[in-house]
């Protein structure tokens, strides 16, 4: 079967890094971007340049029709889809619930939430045996904000992400006799510039202090979770939440 993987939000942090790593196991890999072409792009050279397969696509996660049309070009380009990474994901200033507005958080569940069931759904009328396919794997990217709240600063973000926890177990419970895996990893503090786009440039540094480890993690820590996800060696693991968190 041959190795066909989707990541969104691929041109930075740990979508890019999920996306080198899994060229190196041998996928074909679509990186998904929403306006950064350049970085996505550059994601697709380090590829190429290593011998591996990749393509950029453009696409807002939370539209259909782009969604849609972000698939059938990864079917043209490289045939059925076998691994889908949901990694498209945003923050927003920290801030009180009382501080919010509904416009925050329809942007918030749009991204975050219904971008990973549209890419979701795409994905298992490609993979699953019900349609014909082969099978395949979905990694969901939530966070351990999920279990932890985030008090103070996103809760939204936190609700978001705890609705892909719930996500994940319902959809390995959907799809799991049609040769889907589904599982998430919910990764901890890690050194991405997510942080910076929630107004919290020095976020891992300021916290790093409640992980267990003394550390902030890196993307590749994250990356390499993910990639076992996708791979033969994870073939009975399904509906796992995976923390990669240092022990926080």
């Amino acid at each position: 079967m041959d190795k066909v993987l989707l990541v969104t939000g691929g041109g930075r942090g740990i979508g890019a890094a999920t996306a080198r790593l899994a060229a190196q196991a041998g996928w074909a890999v679509a990186v998904n971007y929403t306006a950064n072409s350049l970085a996505a792009d550059e994601v697709v050279r380090a590829i190429r340049a290593e011998g591996g397969q990749a393509m950029s696509v453009r696409a807002d996660v939370a539209d259909e029709a782009q969604v849609m049309a972000m698939f059938d070009r990864i079917d043209a380009k490289f045939g059925r889809l076998t691994g889908l990474v949901n990694n498209a994901g945003v923050v927003d200033v920290s801030a009180r619930i009382d501080q919010m507005d509904v416009a925050r958080w329809r942007r918030m569940f749009d991204i975050n939430v219904l971008g990973s069931f549209l890419c979701a759904r795409e994905a298992v009328r490609r993979m699953s045996t019900r349609h014909g396919g082969e099978g395949g794997a979905i990694v969901n990217v939530s966070s351990a904000a999920a279990r932890l709240g985030a008090p103070g600063q996103y809760v939204d973000y936190a609700a978001a992400k705890a609705a892909i926890d719930a996500f994940t177990i319902g959809l390995a419970k959907e799809v799991g006799g049609e040769g889907i895996r589904v599982n998430a990893v919910r990764p901890g503090l890690i050194e991405t510039d997510i942080h910076a786009s929630g107004g919290l440039p020095n976020r891992v540094r300021d916290l790093q202090h409640q992980v267990p480890m003394g550390r902030g993690g890196r993307a590749d820590e994250v990356a390499q979770a993910i990639v076992w996800l996708l791979s033969d060696a994870a073939s009975y693991t399904t509906m796992a939440l995976l923390d990669v968190s240092g022990g926080r």
